[in-house]
């Protein structure tokens, strides 16, 4: 235990400062430049960080389409499509007991394989379909869990912003990855669904169906969804498309979706000044953050391994777990409890670096460990989406409690969220035990 005294001391110094309250970046970037001169470790190491920082990290072409896939989710979100949909939809399921929340289960499905950025989808949900869930009488409860829950798909769901940052830094196929987690993310969606139509069968109370809603046919409501659902599904088609059939890179792509939510929101009459300006300082906000997480946990997981955390890892996992899905078990446990506290950014940059080569090592019966990373990172990225949820910094319920009227309680958030995070676990389980739903599509489209 002596030897290891240093990453252990780490380890501490970073929850103290995580819990300070001070910038996640700086506390990395300040803790990882204090234990070099604790630990006695030579200043000209730093200039290897340094080198590290500007080939991975500012230099990097793949971390352009960071910046490419938030305009594109912003530029949808202005474009009113969400909302097109939202309508049709509610007047699809109008005469169902959770027929809004459903409807806003689907929306955020949709919208979710399109922008990928959660605090612009809770905010967007959570401003469309809250204040009319109120007024029908929705249980608060049910309605913050439902637009929490679908916000945050878009975590999940390709494009996602996470998937390209975990593939760079496990240094595997960013392809493989998009497709690797459509199952997954759809079923998901699917289990929101079906709770949700559950529960509201067996208690209609808490989801009453709208009886302000002008009847229309069912073909008819069908008809104006399918018209409202075309636009973003051919974008999505066009972005993951280019990428499968091998025609454009993530970062290419990234481009092809900027221009096209660009011209979308063109062709809806929305592509203001005010918009596009909104949505350039938007994304430079966001990048700007990603990147400055991204330059202090290099200097901090760079010092960390300089002072034996990675081997500390390592034998502690090893000396708890005895085989491979042990590990990983333990692995997942620690990524979902550090989510309590920490966003995905931070985990992603930090812990992965150190669990990546362990799960690597393991034998899963998979075949190369590149097929095993894969499965792993996207059970990451579905174990990661709890992060938004879970309290007390999930930050999806900050969003919808920063746009929610009086009458919702952060209790009802808090109380609301515990039935979609228990999913989301089942959904991890289901990917654990069945790594099909993870690689069937990669491996088929290799085929």
């Amino acid at each position: 235990m002596i030897e290891y005294i240093l990453p252990i001391s780490m380890l501490m110094v970073l929850i103290l400062g995580i819990m300070s309250g001070y910038p996640v970046a700086l506390v990395l970037a300040g803790i990882g430049i204090l234990f070099t001169f604790i630990g006695d470790v030579p200043l000209v190491f730093l200039n290897t960080i340094s080198s590290r920082i500007f080939t991975g990290v500012l230099t990097n072409w793949l971390l352009l389409a960071v910046p490419l896939f938030v305009f594109m989710g912003l530029m949808l979100e202005k474009s009113n499509i969400a909302k097109n949909l939202l309508l049709s939809l509610e007047r699809l399921f109008a005469q169902r007991p959770g027929g809004l929340a459903l409807s806003v289960t689907i929306v955020g499905v949709v919208m979710a394989a399109s922008t990928g950025i959660i605090g612009a989808s809770v905010v967007m949900l959570g401003l469309m379909a809250l204040p009319v869930m109120i007024k029908q009488n929705y249980s608060m409860q049910l309605a913050a869990g439902t637009i929490c829950s679908a916000g945050t798909l878009g975590i999940l769901i390709p494009p996602s912003i996470m998937l390209v940052l975990v593939g760079d830094i496990l240094q595997i196929s960013i392809g493989d990855l998009f497709m690797g987690a459509v199952v997954p993310g759809l079923i998901l969606g699917g289990l929101y669904a079906v709770y949700i139509l559950v529960i509201t069968h067996l208690n209609p109370s808490l989801a009453p169906p709208s009886a302000a809603q002008e009847k229309v046919s069912t073909l008819q409501a069908l008809t104006v969804f399918v018209k409202h659902l075309m636009a973003p599904v051919v974008l999505i088609l066009g972005v993951l498309g280019s990428i499968v059939a091998g025609v454009a890179t993530p970062t290419e792509a990234a481009a092809i979706g900027a221009i096209g939510a660009t011209a979308l929101a063109a062709g809806m009459n929305q592509l203001t000044w005010k918009n596009l300006v909104d949505c350039v300082r938007e994304t430079a906000l966001t990048t700007a953050m990603i990147l400055t997480v991204a330059i202090g946990a290099t200097v901090f997981s760079g010092i960390f391994k300089r002072v034996g955390g990675d081997t500390m890892i390592e034998d502690s996992v090893m000396s708890i777990a005895s085989g491979p899905y042990q590990t990983l078990f333990l692995i997942m446990a620690l990524i979902f409890v550090l989510g309590f506290f920490l966003e995905w950014i931070e985990i992603s940059f930090v812990v992965l670096p150190l669990f990546a080569p362990i799960i690597a090592g393991q034998d899963f019966g998979l075949g190369h460990s590149g097929i095993t990373l894969t499965w792993f990172a996207v059970l990451v990225a579905v174990n990661l989406q709890t992060s938004f949820l879970t309290p007390p910094f999930g930050y999806a319920l900050f969003y919808l409690r920063g746009i929610a009227p009086p009458g919702l309680s952060i209790t009802d958030i808090y109380v609301g969220i515990i039935p979609f995070v228990l999913i989301q676990l089942l959904g991890l389980g289901l990917c654990i035990l069945f790594p099909s739903l993870v690689l069937w599509l990669p491996e088929m489209l290799k085929s």
